[in-house]
């Protein structure tokens, strides 16, 4: 009986301890804005949360295209807020070009989202819906760390512009 009740408890802590703090990032194609929503699937809330969008490996050669001259093409938006509390990491704007975007979210609740919008453009010299539109194939690839306090981890968009980025727990 004894033995019994410490495998019980045992069990009851490790269900405990793996309560995972997930998030899933969405990037939806649009004109003339493009939109990442970030979006807590885990089973706690974020708070000071570090997100890094590299799409260095993308299918598409993908760049954020936010000013008029440079290596976007036609349209171009720079990085806006529409949903949360989200700022740039370390500078003032996204430069026309870059391949990597870092921002910093002061929380996400449970089943919540924030979002952002930019132009994303393919370098393809011959893509499948054109420069300016985005498929879910060109994003494929691209790479999103999530990072809490010492707590993070990594996914890949895939096909459907989605990527998933499960981390070890919530901290």
């Amino acid at each position: 009986m004894k033995i019994y009740r410490i495998i019980s408890f045992a069990a009851l802590m490790l269900s405990v301890a793996s309560v995972n703090a997930n998030v899933m990032v969405n990037f939806i194609e649009g004109a003339p804005k493009d939109r990442f929503v970030i979006t807590n699937t885990g089973e706690c809330s974020l708070q000071t949360v570090r997100v890094d969008i590299d799409l260095t490996n993308t299918m598409g050669g993908l760049i954020f295209d936010t000013t008029a001259s440079g290596a976007g093409v036609e349209v171009y938006q720079p990085f806006e807020v529409t949903k949360g509390d989200i700022q740039l990491k370390d500078k003032a704007s996204v430069s026309d070009g870059d391949k990597l975007l870092s921002v910093m979210i002061s929380g996400i609740q449970l089943y919540a989202s924030v979002s952002f919008t930019i132009d994303v453009d393919d370098t393809l010299r011959k893509s499948e819906r054109g420069i300016i539109i985005v498929s879910g194939a060109e994003i494929e690839n691209g790479l999103v760390t999530v990072t809490q306090g010492s707590v993070g981890g990594s996914g890949t968009f895939g096909r459907n512009s989605k990527a998933v980025v499960n981390m070890p727990s919530c901290s």
